[in-house]
């Protein structure tokens, strides 16, 4: 699972183009969640890894 703080998101838009299955933008850039497929379990890791403000975190359990 993926815990999104939207509130620190800085709208950057790494989320979406390291896993556009999964990540997407509101009309404000800030970070949305569309779902978590099984096949998209490594580039989530890398997505949260790399979101410069820190928004994003892997949930203990994993995706």
């Amino acid at each position: 699972m993926i815990e999104v703080r939207r509130d620190v998101c800085v709208a950057s838009g790494l989320c979406v183009l390291t896993a556009p299955g999964v990540f997407d933008q509101d009309d404000d850039g800030v970070v949305l969640v569309r779902g978590i497929p099984a096949e998209h379990a490594e580039a989530v890791a890398v997505a949260v890894d790399e979101c410069p403000s820190g928004a994003l975190r892997l949930a203990p359990g994993g995706t």
